[in-house]
């Protein structure tokens, strides 16, 4: 195994957990509105049950199935990952931190989700081992001559608007989110990348 296999690999599963937190958080302090695409999930969980880690899952594996059927590719096999361990840490975290009522803890919970969430994308991302399901549709919305931030800001307006229908919770922290979490990634990504060079020894 490689030195720099390893440190990639070490790096996504490292990111994913620690972005898997992140939204967590989040997700705990949602009176203030979660991310556009938590607010699907949790809209999913209340209407048909399951959980949220599970809808997350199967979003993505939908997503998954149908930009594949589109490019006439499967995706890497990051992508795969990133759906089923981002789901399955995002049902831990929230069994395992305590639930709560008090506008102040909730706040405190949806202010750390939002700069552990972007850390933990910076990180993963950093890896350069492929993008998540929601990253790949973004793409492709790019593609067809639209600029990057044009397509992540079509496919999260549908995200919300869905989710809000089915009772999600949209609030002032989803455009928090939505339009904040950048500023945070954008530099995490420089330095983790630049972490990852020195490891492995070359241009990360």
């Amino acid at each position: 195994m490689s030195n720099e296999f390893k440190w990639r690999w070490g790096f996504f599963f490292v990111g994913l957990i620690v972005m898997s937190l992140g939204i967590t958080l989040t997700i705990k302090g949602k009176a203030f509105g979660t991310s556009p695409w938590d607010v699907l999930h949790i809209g999913l969980f209340k209407q048909i049950g399951l959980t949220i880690g599970m809808w997350t899952i199967l979003t993505g594996l939908f997503i998954i199935i149908a930009t594949s059927i589109y490019l006439k590719a499967w995706p890497p096999v990051a992508t795969w990952l990133n759906m089923l361990l981002i789901g399955t840490f995002i049902d831990f975290f929230n069994w395992l931190l305590p639930n709560t009522s008090l506008v102040m803890f909730e706040l405190t919970y949806f202010i750390l989700g939002f700069f552990v969430m972007s850390i933990g994308c910076g990180l993963y991302i950093s890896a350069s081992l492929g993008a998540g399901p929601r990253d790949t549709v973004m793409m492709i919305i790019a593609s067809k001559g639209y600029s990057v931030r044009t397509g992540r800001m079509v496919m999260e307006v549908f995200a919300a608007a869905s989710g809000w229908l089915l009772g999600g919770p949209v609030g002032l922290g989803t455009v928090v989110l939505a339009l904040g979490t950048g500023y945070i990634i954008q530099p995490s990504l420089f330095y983790f990348k630049n972490i990852l060079s020195k490891k492995i020894g070359k241009e990360a």
